[in-house]
């Protein structure tokens, strides 16, 4: 998810000419789900498949499954346990989840990390991630791991440039306004030392062997993608986009072709924004997913400026009509690769940009309904997009602090992340109105398939 702080500015005004080398428990019975458990997800066109049948995503955001899962004194597995539970009944079959973080010295990133800050592995975080995906794939779900982030709330590909240069910038350093850090860590694609140190973690994670089930990560159905970063960018500028495009789209194209020789049974995802990630240019969308196996979007209103969170009345009409133009350019992205579409982020602030869990979410419902109607009219009429993963699972969190900011140290990790108001965007276990609106989706989810459709 993007910084608040960063608003684009308009879209590119010219084209971008590059030239490479090419109570619900889901709709099962219980008794059949361990059949469908035995089934890697694949692509048939613009369809997602399991076991034959349309695997149709109704998903959240999880980022910190793997920090609750540690066996440390950050991490608690019970809680882990009762919000997968929470999620399974609400009939969330899809869950993304953070496969990196690399400590370091920016401000606003998390600590700890799956990668100490001299590189080193921190195993309690591998095995938290071990025990977390044991837990999904129990519950019957499936999840997209994240191998890095290009913001900095997770150390992320910045960090990694800071390992082999020495150097950093901070996201939000008034000494560097929007769009240099955007341009300064998309350095990192033509960064060969840079790029073998996310290689490295890449290796370590699709190669691993799950200390709890012990089955490999390359042979576990419950993993549905290896997804190569979170938000990953050309640049801010259009200047840092033309200039580093190129060497973008050959870190896609080699990190992909790497993952496939290392794991052939899971898809390989990209986790880019869409046309906000390239200031409108369609066509670096398309070739940035053209080596990849579905194709992704985020759609933030509030972080881009098309609602103002102290006017969502006022701002929200307009806002409807540009995430729906939103929706059906990405829609003809992937109908002109012939892929599916996942729209993996979506958020909303609660009414008045409140960050209690007692403050109403009408505007929020608006919207998760514009994209739900969106998902359900393309799952009736055949079309790419073949679901969503809202951010995000607060659960059962709750600020730790009147002035809702995270704090190093805090353990009630919640969908908002380290960086941003706790309480912003997530959903808590109390709001009602949101969970009921996931389930009436969850029902249309099933109809017109060949499971049961839950009551």
């Amino acid at each position: 998810m993007m910084d608040r702080r960063r608003l684009l500015a308009g879209t590119a005004t010219g084209a971008l000419a590059l030239t490479l080398p090419l109570g619900l428990v889901g709709c099962m019975a219980a008794d059949e789900s361990s059949a469908a458990a035995a089934d890697f997800i694949t692509v048939d066109g613009q369809r997602l498949l399991r076991g034959g049948e349309p695997y149709r995503i109704v998903g959240a955001n999880l980022w910190y499954a793997a920090w609750l899962g540690a066996d440390a004194d950050y991490g608690d597995r019970a809680r882990l346990m009762r919000e997968l539970d929470r999620l399974q009944a609400l009939g969330i079959n899809n869950l993304r989840i953070m496969a990196a973080a690399e400590e370091g010295p920016l401000n606003n990133s998390i600590k700890p990390g799956f990668t100490h800050p001299d590189g080193s592995a921190n195993v309690a975080m591998f095995e938290g991630l071990d025990f977390a995906m044991a837990e999904i794939a129990k519950r019957d779900m499936t999840a997209v791991l994240v191998l890095s982030n290009f913001w900095e709330w997770s150390g992320g590909l910045q960090t990694l440039l800071q390992r082999v240069t020495g150097q950093y910038m901070d996201m939000g350093d008034p000494a560097h306004p929007w769009p240099e850090f955007a341009d300064a860590t998309a350095e990192f694609y033509a960064n060969a030392d840079a790029v073998a140190l996310y290689h490295a973690h890449l290796r370590d994670m699709v190669s691993r062997t799950n200390s709890i089930t012990g089955t490999t990560y390359a042979d576990d159905p419950a993993i549905m993608s290896w997804q190569l970063a979170n938000e990953p960018r050309p640049g801010g500028s259009d200047a840092a986009i033309a200039r580093n495009g190129e060497a973008y789209l050959a870190w896609i194209s080699g990190t992909a072709e790497l993952i496939r020789s290392l794991d052939a049974n899971h898809l390989v995802s990209l986790g880019q924004e869409g046309t906000q990630a390239t200031n409108g240019s369609e066509e670096l969308v398309a070739l940035a997913h053209a080596q990849i196996d579905y194709v992704t979007a985020h759609i933030w209103p509030l972080n881009w400026g098309w609602v103002s969170g102290d006017d969502l009345a006022g701002t929200w009409p307009a806002a409807q009509e540009l995430v729906s133009a939103y929706l059906a350019t990405h829609t003809s992205i992937a109908t002109g690769l012939n892929k599916p579409l996942l729209v993996e982020e979506f958020g909303f602030p609660r009414d008045g940009e409140a960050y209690s869990p007692e403050a109403t979410t009408n505007f929020r419902q608006l919207y998760y309904r514009t994209i739900y109607d969106a998902v359900e009219a393309s799952w009736r009429d055949g079309g790419p997009l073949q679901g969503s993963n809202f951010w995000a699972w607060n659960g059962e969190a709750r600020a730790a602090h009147p002035d809702f900011h995270f704090r190093d140290g805090d353990r009630a990790y919640m969908g908002d992340p380290p960086h941003e108001p706790q309480g912003w965007y997530g959903n808590f276990d109390s709001d009602a109105a949101m969970l009921g609106l996931i389930r009436d989706h969850v029902r249309a989810k099933c109809r017109g398939l060949t499971e049961p459709c839950p009551a």
